[in-house]
């Protein structure tokens, strides 16, 4: 598959994929901004806005598992390149510098996350 084919661009509010669907790629951010966020009865919370080199998705190429989260492009002429599965697996393979890189984002996620959860929790 060439290049070409694996980049989409999106207008602001464009949804890239939703949560609960189901997908085996990530999505890295060559131009724009794309806003993760989960969405309640029309209510947007936005998690994380992800610039350019910046990546998402990664979740559901790991695990197979649904996106947990909607990502909307939320600046004009967002383009992402999409890599599959078996790409993902072929630079983790062949790419250690690339598996750290994900391996460290992912990290900085959960502590985020971690550090969210429980500074609402402690105010209870």
């Amino acid at each position: 598959m060439t290049i070409e084919k694996c980049i989409k661009e999106f207008g602001v509010d464009d949804v890239i994929f939703e949560e609960g669907s189901t997908g085996r790629e990530l999505f890295v951010v060559l131009d724009g901004k794309v806003d993760i966020a989960k969405i309640d009865r029309g209510n947007k919370t936005v998690i994380v806005s992800l610039g350019k080199g910046e990546f998402f998705g990664e979740m559901a190429v790991i695990d197979g598992s649904a996106r947990s989260a909607t990502a909307i492009a939320s600046a004009p002429a967002t383009r992402v390149m999409r890599i599959n599965h078996a790409r993902f697996v072929y630079l983790v393979s062949q790419q250690p510098a690339f598996a750290l890189m994900v391996m460290d984002a992912l990290s900085k996620r959960l502590r985020a996350s971690n550090a969210v959860t429980y500074r609402t929790a402690a105010t209870l």
